[in-house]
Protein backbone atom coordinates (compact mmCIF):
# COMPACT_ATOMS: atom_id res chain seq x y z
CA UNK A 1 0.00 0.00 0.00
CA UNK A 2 2.96 2.11 0.66
CA UNK A 3 3.69 2.64 -3.32
CA UNK A 4 -0.05 3.49 -4.39
CA UNK A 5 1.38 6.93 -4.35
CA UNK A 6 4.42 6.14 -6.43
CA UNK A 7 2.25 4.18 -8.88
CA UNK A 8 -0.10 6.98 -9.54
CA UNK A 9 2.36 9.51 -9.90
CA UNK A 10 3.53 7.46 -12.45
CA UNK A 11 0.66 6.55 -14.33
CA UNK A 12 -0.42 10.44 -14.49
CA UNK A 13 3.39 11.15 -15.37
CA UNK A 14 2.19 12.00 -18.79
CA UNK A 15 -1.61 12.99 -18.41
CA UNK A 16 -2.29 13.05 -22.61
CA UNK A 17 -0.90 9.42 -22.69
CA UNK A 18 -2.62 8.15 -19.91
CA UNK A 19 -6.07 9.18 -21.69
CA UNK A 20 -5.31 7.40 -24.54
CA UNK A 21 -4.04 4.79 -23.23
CA UNK A 22 -6.99 4.53 -21.14
CA UNK A 23 -9.26 5.16 -23.69
CA UNK A 24 -7.34 2.43 -25.99
CA UNK A 25 -8.14 -0.11 -23.02
CA UNK A 26 -11.63 1.03 -22.71
CA UNK A 27 -12.89 0.75 -26.27
CA UNK A 28 -10.83 -3.19 -26.08
CA UNK A 29 -12.68 -4.54 -23.43
CA UNK A 30 -16.08 -2.66 -24.48
CA UNK A 31 -16.12 -4.19 -27.56
CA UNK A 32 -15.23 -7.70 -25.70
CA UNK A 33 -17.73 -7.54 -23.03
CA UNK A 34 -20.10 -7.07 -26.01
CA UNK A 35 -18.60 -10.12 -28.27
CA UNK A 36 -17.78 -12.25 -25.65
CA UNK A 37 -21.88 -11.87 -24.00
CA UNK A 38 -23.11 -12.21 -26.63
CA UNK A 39 -20.68 -15.81 -27.67
CA UNK A 40 -21.43 -16.74 -23.83
CA UNK A 41 -25.54 -15.65 -23.57
CA UNK A 42 -25.74 -17.48 -27.03
CA UNK A 43 -23.84 -20.57 -25.84
CA UNK A 44 -26.33 -20.52 -22.13
CA UNK A 45 -29.43 -19.38 -23.99
CA UNK A 46 -29.11 -23.07 -26.27
CA UNK A 47 -27.84 -24.95 -23.50
CA UNK A 48 -31.05 -24.07 -21.38
CA UNK A 49 -33.53 -24.48 -24.06
CA UNK A 50 -35.69 -27.07 -23.30
CA UNK A 51 -35.34 -30.38 -25.33
CA UNK A 52 -38.72 -31.85 -24.10
CA UNK A 53 -40.59 -29.48 -26.53
CA UNK A 54 -40.97 -30.26 -29.68
CA UNK A 55 -41.68 -28.30 -32.63
CA UNK A 56 -44.48 -29.87 -34.97
CA UNK A 57 -44.35 -28.06 -37.94
CA UNK A 58 -45.19 -29.05 -42.30
CA UNK A 59 -42.84 -30.90 -43.74
CA UNK A 60 -42.42 -28.03 -46.57
CA UNK A 61 -41.97 -24.57 -45.46
CA UNK A 62 -45.11 -22.34 -46.90
CA UNK A 63 -47.10 -25.94 -47.05
CA UNK A 64 -50.62 -26.82 -46.34
CA UNK A 65 -51.31 -25.92 -42.99
CA UNK A 66 -52.09 -29.36 -40.32
CA UNK A 67 -55.43 -30.70 -39.19
CA UNK A 68 -56.52 -29.30 -35.95
CA UNK A 69 -58.18 -33.49 -36.04
CA UNK A 70 -54.31 -34.93 -35.95
CA UNK A 71 -53.62 -33.91 -32.41
CA UNK A 72 -55.49 -36.98 -31.26
CA UNK A 73 -53.18 -38.86 -33.24
CA UNK A 74 -50.49 -36.88 -32.50
CA UNK A 75 -50.88 -37.46 -28.62
CA UNK A 76 -51.07 -41.36 -29.49
CA UNK A 77 -47.87 -41.75 -30.55
CA UNK A 78 -45.38 -43.48 -28.00
CA UNK A 79 -43.97 -41.33 -25.93
CA UNK A 80 -45.47 -37.78 -25.99
CA UNK A 81 -47.07 -36.64 -22.70
CA UNK A 82 -49.08 -34.00 -23.69
CA UNK A 83 -49.53 -31.82 -26.62
CA UNK A 84 -50.86 -28.50 -27.70
CA UNK A 85 -51.06 -26.40 -31.16
CA UNK A 86 -51.16 -22.12 -32.36
CA UNK A 87 -51.83 -20.45 -35.70
CA UNK A 88 -52.33 -17.24 -36.54
CA UNK A 89 -52.41 -14.75 -39.41
CA UNK A 90 -50.36 -11.75 -40.83
CA UNK A 91 -52.64 -8.56 -40.60
CA UNK A 92 -51.68 -4.76 -41.02
CA UNK A 93 -52.60 -1.52 -38.21
CA UNK A 94 -53.56 1.56 -39.88
CA UNK A 95 -50.88 1.40 -42.48
CA UNK A 96 -49.92 -1.43 -44.93
CA UNK A 97 -45.52 -1.15 -43.86
CA UNK A 98 -47.04 -1.87 -39.85
CA UNK A 99 -48.12 -5.25 -39.70
CA UNK A 100 -48.82 -7.58 -36.96
CA UNK A 101 -48.95 -11.22 -36.65
CA UNK A 102 -51.87 -12.59 -34.70
CA UNK A 103 -50.90 -15.72 -33.05
CA UNK A 104 -53.72 -18.03 -32.13
CA UNK A 105 -53.45 -20.54 -29.05
CA UNK A 106 -56.40 -22.80 -27.52
CA UNK A 107 -56.69 -20.61 -24.53
CA UNK A 108 -59.09 -23.61 -23.06
CA UNK A 109 -55.95 -26.11 -22.75
CA UNK A 110 -54.56 -25.87 -19.56
CA UNK A 111 -51.37 -27.49 -21.79
CA UNK A 112 -50.30 -24.43 -22.46
CA UNK A 113 -50.11 -23.38 -18.31
CA UNK A 114 -46.57 -25.86 -18.71
CA UNK A 115 -45.93 -24.53 -22.24
CA UNK A 116 -46.43 -20.74 -21.89
CA UNK A 117 -42.75 -19.83 -20.39
CA UNK A 118 -41.51 -21.47 -23.10
CA UNK A 119 -43.49 -19.34 -25.60
CA UNK A 120 -44.27 -16.02 -24.05
CA UNK A 121 -44.72 -15.15 -20.38
CA UNK A 122 -47.83 -14.09 -18.94
CA UNK A 123 -49.86 -13.66 -15.41
CA UNK A 124 -52.93 -16.35 -14.43
CA UNK A 125 -55.38 -12.94 -14.71
CA UNK A 126 -54.52 -12.11 -18.19
CA UNK A 127 -54.48 -15.55 -19.67
CA UNK A 128 -58.29 -16.03 -17.62
CA UNK A 129 -59.11 -12.75 -18.97
CA UNK A 130 -58.07 -13.93 -22.74
CA UNK A 131 -60.42 -17.17 -21.86
CA UNK A 132 -63.43 -15.22 -20.73
CA UNK A 133 -62.98 -12.82 -23.79
CA UNK A 134 -63.57 -14.22 -27.50
CA UNK A 135 -62.17 -11.51 -29.47
CA UNK A 136 -59.76 -10.52 -26.72
CA UNK A 137 -55.86 -10.43 -27.31
CA UNK A 138 -53.00 -9.73 -24.75
CA UNK A 139 -50.59 -7.43 -26.18
CA UNK A 140 -46.53 -6.90 -25.10
CA UNK A 141 -45.08 -3.69 -23.82
CA UNK A 142 -43.23 -3.33 -27.18
CA UNK A 143 -45.67 -3.40 -29.56
CA UNK A 144 -47.99 -1.44 -26.98
CA UNK A 145 -45.34 1.83 -26.98
CA UNK A 146 -45.31 1.09 -30.74
CA UNK A 147 -48.96 1.85 -31.33
CA UNK A 148 -50.14 3.47 -28.13
CA UNK A 149 -52.33 0.54 -27.06
CA UNK A 150 -53.68 0.35 -23.81
CA UNK A 151 -56.05 -2.28 -22.03
CA UNK A 152 -59.45 -1.77 -22.81
CA UNK A 153 -59.21 -1.10 -26.43
CA UNK A 154 -60.15 -2.36 -29.71
CA UNK A 155 -57.88 -2.62 -32.81
CA UNK A 156 -58.86 -3.11 -36.09
CA UNK A 157 -56.31 -5.10 -38.36
CA UNK A 158 -56.77 -5.74 -41.98
CA UNK A 159 -55.17 -8.83 -43.41
CA UNK A 160 -55.52 -11.27 -46.53
CA UNK A 161 -57.34 -14.06 -44.41
CA UNK A 162 -60.45 -13.54 -45.01
CA UNK A 163 -63.87 -13.74 -42.82
CA UNK A 164 -66.46 -16.07 -44.30
CA UNK A 165 -68.28 -13.07 -45.29
CA UNK A 166 -65.33 -12.35 -47.56
CA UNK A 167 -64.07 -9.12 -45.47
CA UNK A 168 -60.14 -8.84 -44.48
CA UNK A 169 -61.19 -6.90 -41.41
CA UNK A 170 -60.61 -7.96 -38.11
CA UNK A 171 -61.31 -6.60 -35.08
CA UNK A 172 -59.54 -7.71 -31.43
CA UNK A 173 -60.02 -5.92 -27.78
CA UNK A 174 -56.93 -5.95 -25.64
CA UNK A 175 -57.78 -7.54 -22.22
CA UNK A 176 -53.92 -8.33 -21.33
CA UNK A 177 -50.17 -8.45 -21.18
CA UNK A 178 -47.29 -10.72 -21.96
CA UNK A 179 -43.54 -10.77 -22.51
CA UNK A 180 -41.56 -12.45 -24.63
CA UNK A 181 -37.67 -13.89 -25.53
CA UNK A 182 -38.49 -13.35 -29.19
CA UNK A 183 -36.91 -10.90 -31.41
CA UNK A 184 -40.47 -10.31 -32.75
CA UNK A 185 -41.75 -9.60 -29.86
CA UNK A 186 -42.44 -5.97 -30.96
CA UNK A 187 -44.73 -7.37 -34.00
CA UNK A 188 -47.61 -9.83 -32.94
CA UNK A 189 -50.22 -10.26 -30.16
CA UNK A 190 -51.67 -13.20 -28.94
CA UNK A 191 -55.44 -14.54 -29.51
CA UNK A 192 -58.47 -16.92 -29.13
CA UNK A 193 -57.82 -20.02 -31.87
CA UNK A 194 -61.73 -20.67 -31.61
CA UNK A 195 -62.26 -16.94 -32.84
CA UNK A 196 -59.59 -17.15 -35.62
CA UNK A 197 -61.26 -20.82 -36.95
CA UNK A 198 -64.78 -19.89 -36.52
CA UNK A 199 -64.64 -16.67 -38.58
CA UNK A 200 -62.35 -17.19 -41.24
CA UNK A 201 -63.43 -18.63 -44.34
CA UNK A 202 -60.16 -20.76 -45.24
CA UNK A 203 -58.40 -23.17 -43.91
CA UNK A 204 -61.01 -24.31 -40.91
CA UNK A 205 -59.99 -27.12 -38.97
CA UNK A 206 -56.34 -26.54 -39.27
CA UNK A 207 -53.02 -25.34 -37.30
CA UNK A 208 -50.12 -23.97 -38.18
CA UNK A 209 -48.24 -26.22 -36.02
CA UNK A 210 -48.11 -28.55 -33.14
CA UNK A 211 -45.99 -28.09 -29.32
CA UNK A 212 -45.43 -31.59 -28.16
CA UNK A 213 -44.01 -32.36 -24.42
CA UNK A 214 -42.05 -35.44 -24.31
CA UNK A 215 -42.50 -37.63 -21.23
CA UNK A 216 -38.63 -38.35 -21.26
CA UNK A 217 -36.56 -35.17 -22.17
CA UNK A 218 -34.07 -37.57 -23.36
CA UNK A 219 -35.75 -39.94 -25.70
CA UNK A 220 -36.75 -36.55 -27.74
CA UNK A 221 -35.12 -36.87 -30.94
CA UNK A 222 -36.28 -40.52 -31.55
CA UNK A 223 -39.40 -39.01 -30.10
CA UNK A 224 -39.17 -36.33 -33.43
CA UNK A 225 -38.74 -39.37 -35.55
CA UNK A 226 -40.93 -41.17 -34.33
CA UNK A 227 -43.87 -38.40 -34.84
CA UNK A 228 -42.78 -37.78 -38.60
CA UNK A 229 -42.74 -41.37 -39.21
CA UNK A 230 -46.22 -41.54 -38.05
CA UNK A 231 -47.48 -38.50 -40.71
CA UNK A 232 -45.21 -39.81 -43.38
CA UNK A 233 -46.44 -40.80 -46.67
CA UNK A 234 -50.34 -38.58 -45.47
CA UNK A 235 -51.37 -35.31 -46.74
CA UNK A 236 -49.56 -33.72 -43.83
CA UNK A 237 -46.27 -34.77 -43.40
CA UNK A 238 -44.18 -33.24 -40.46
CA UNK A 239 -41.04 -31.89 -39.47
CA UNK A 240 -40.01 -32.06 -35.91
CA UNK A 241 -37.59 -30.81 -33.92
CA UNK A 242 -37.16 -30.10 -30.27
CA UNK A 243 -36.66 -26.26 -28.89
CA UNK A 244 -33.00 -26.76 -28.14
CA UNK A 245 -32.16 -28.41 -31.69
CA UNK A 246 -33.72 -25.18 -33.41
CA UNK A 247 -32.08 -23.17 -31.14
CA UNK A 248 -29.02 -24.91 -32.40
CA UNK A 249 -30.16 -24.29 -36.13
CA UNK A 250 -30.86 -20.85 -35.98
CA UNK A 251 -27.33 -20.01 -34.68
CA UNK A 252 -25.58 -22.25 -36.98
CA UNK A 253 -27.73 -20.43 -39.67
CA UNK A 254 -25.84 -17.00 -39.26
CA UNK A 255 -22.23 -18.41 -39.47
CA UNK A 256 -19.67 -20.04 -37.17
CA UNK A 257 -20.31 -17.71 -34.83
CA UNK A 258 -17.54 -18.69 -32.38
CA UNK A 259 -14.74 -18.33 -34.70
CA UNK A 260 -16.11 -14.65 -35.64
CA UNK A 261 -16.12 -13.38 -32.37
CA UNK A 262 -12.91 -15.07 -30.96
CA UNK A 263 -11.28 -13.90 -34.18
CA UNK A 264 -12.32 -10.39 -33.51
CA UNK A 265 -11.95 -10.64 -30.12
CA UNK A 266 -8.12 -11.72 -30.59
CA UNK A 267 -7.11 -9.60 -32.55
CA UNK A 268 -8.36 -6.37 -30.62
CA UNK A 269 -6.16 -7.89 -27.53
CA UNK A 270 -3.22 -8.51 -29.75
CA UNK A 271 -3.62 -4.98 -31.14
CA UNK A 272 -3.99 -4.01 -27.31
CA UNK A 273 -0.54 -5.49 -26.19
CA UNK A 274 1.14 -4.37 -28.80
CA UNK A 275 0.18 -0.81 -28.02
CA UNK A 276 0.61 -1.19 -24.13
CA UNK A 277 4.08 -2.42 -25.09
CA UNK A 278 5.29 -0.26 -27.16
CA UNK A 279 3.75 2.56 -24.43
CA UNK A 280 5.76 1.00 -21.52
CA UNK A 281 8.97 1.08 -23.58
CA UNK A 282 8.76 4.29 -24.42
CA UNK A 283 8.04 5.17 -20.55
CA UNK A 284 10.93 3.55 -19.41
CA UNK A 285 13.03 4.80 -21.63
CA UNK A 286 11.93 8.80 -20.81
CA UNK A 287 12.62 7.69 -17.07
CA UNK A 288 15.54 6.21 -16.92
CA UNK A 289 16.69 9.01 -14.49
CA UNK A 290 13.95 8.81 -12.41
CA UNK A 291 14.20 4.85 -11.59
CA UNK A 292 18.23 5.25 -11.67
CA UNK A 293 17.12 7.94 -8.32
CA UNK A 294 15.01 5.24 -7.39
CA UNK A 295 17.67 2.74 -7.28
CA UNK A 296 19.94 5.03 -5.73
CA UNK A 297 17.88 5.70 -2.95
CA UNK A 298 17.73 2.09 -2.11
CA UNK A 299 15.08 0.49 -3.91
CA UNK A 300 15.80 -2.83 -5.23
CA UNK A 301 15.58 -4.19 -8.87
CA UNK A 302 12.53 -6.34 -7.39
CA UNK A 303 10.79 -3.21 -6.33
CA UNK A 304 11.06 -1.15 -9.78
CA UNK A 305 9.96 -3.90 -11.60
CA UNK A 306 6.77 -4.61 -9.36
CA UNK A 307 6.00 -0.38 -9.66
CA UNK A 308 5.95 -0.41 -12.82
CA UNK A 309 4.11 -3.42 -13.54
CA UNK A 310 1.42 -1.98 -11.18
CA UNK A 311 1.50 0.99 -13.03
CA UNK A 312 0.35 -1.36 -16.05
CA UNK A 313 -2.10 -3.42 -14.25
CA UNK A 314 -3.65 -0.54 -12.47
CA UNK A 315 -4.52 1.06 -15.84
CA UNK A 316 -5.54 -1.65 -17.39
CA UNK A 317 -7.82 -3.15 -15.02
CA UNK A 318 -9.32 0.40 -14.42
CA UNK A 319 -10.05 1.20 -18.31
CA UNK A 320 -11.53 -2.68 -18.47
CA UNK A 321 -13.72 -2.21 -15.65
CA UNK A 322 -15.10 0.80 -17.31
CA UNK A 323 -15.16 -0.92 -20.85
CA UNK A 324 -17.14 -3.91 -19.07
CA UNK A 325 -19.35 -1.37 -17.68
CA UNK A 326 -20.02 0.43 -21.03
CA UNK A 327 -20.57 -3.25 -22.23
CA UNK A 328 -23.01 -3.52 -19.80
CA UNK A 329 -25.41 -0.47 -20.75
CA UNK A 330 -25.06 -1.46 -24.78
CA UNK A 331 -25.24 -5.17 -24.42
CA UNK A 332 -29.23 -5.05 -24.12
CA UNK A 333 -29.50 -3.06 -27.39
CA UNK A 334 -26.59 -5.76 -28.64
CA UNK A 335 -28.24 -8.36 -27.85
CA UNK A 336 -32.26 -7.77 -29.44
CA UNK A 337 -30.38 -9.35 -32.21
CA UNK A 338 -31.28 -12.69 -30.36
CA UNK A 339 -33.56 -13.57 -28.09
CA UNK A 340 -33.08 -13.84 -24.19
CA UNK A 341 -29.68 -12.91 -24.20
CA UNK A 342 -28.10 -11.06 -21.30
CA UNK A 343 -25.03 -9.98 -19.95
CA UNK A 344 -23.23 -13.27 -17.80
CA UNK A 345 -21.36 -12.66 -14.55
CA UNK A 346 -18.72 -14.95 -16.20
CA UNK A 347 -17.47 -12.65 -18.64
CA UNK A 348 -16.95 -9.56 -16.63
CA UNK A 349 -14.49 -11.74 -14.45
CA UNK A 350 -12.73 -13.05 -17.47
CA UNK A 351 -12.53 -9.23 -18.94
CA UNK A 352 -10.59 -8.23 -15.60
CA UNK A 353 -8.22 -11.46 -15.21
CA UNK A 354 -7.84 -10.96 -19.00
CA UNK A 355 -6.62 -7.43 -18.11
CA UNK A 356 -4.53 -8.44 -15.91
CA UNK A 357 -2.54 -10.87 -18.33
CA UNK A 358 -2.71 -8.37 -21.08
CA UNK A 359 -0.99 -5.30 -18.47
CA UNK A 360 1.41 -8.50 -17.23
CA UNK A 361 2.96 -9.43 -20.69
CA UNK A 362 2.96 -6.12 -22.04
CA UNK A 363 4.57 -4.44 -19.04
CA UNK A 364 7.14 -7.31 -18.11
CA UNK A 365 9.91 -6.74 -20.36
CA UNK A 366 10.23 -3.16 -20.18
CA UNK A 367 10.06 -3.40 -16.40
CA UNK A 368 12.89 -6.22 -16.08
CA UNK A 369 14.79 -4.29 -18.64
CA UNK A 370 14.19 -1.17 -16.57
CA UNK A 371 15.56 -3.07 -12.81
CA UNK A 372 18.11 -3.98 -14.35
CA UNK A 373 19.73 -0.19 -14.84
CA UNK A 374 23.23 0.42 -13.59
CA UNK A 375 22.96 3.69 -11.72
CA UNK A 376 26.07 5.65 -12.48
CA UNK A 377 25.63 4.72 -16.09
CA UNK A 378 21.87 5.39 -16.13
CA UNK A 379 22.53 9.21 -13.94
CA UNK A 380 25.37 9.49 -16.69
CA UNK A 381 22.91 8.88 -19.75
CA UNK A 382 24.90 6.22 -20.79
Amino acid sequence: MKFLPLIWSGIWRKPGRTILTLMQVIVAFALFGVLQGMKTGVEEAIEGARADVLFVAPAAFGGAPLRRADIERLKAVRGVKTVAFADGFLGTYQKPTQHVYVLAIDSSDDVWLSLIPEVFQVSPKDLQALRRTRTGVLINADIAKKYGWRLGDRIPLTSATLQTDGSGAWVFDIVGTFSAREMSQGSYIVANYAYLDEARALNKGTVRNYYAVAADPKQAAPLADAIDSAFANSPNETRTASFKELAQQEMQSIGDLDFAIRSIVSAVLVALLFSLATMMMQTTRERTAELAVLKALGFSNGTVFLLLVGEAITACIAGAIMGLALATVVFPYAAKFVPGLSMPTIVIVVGVIGAVLVALISASVPAFRASKLAVVDALAGR
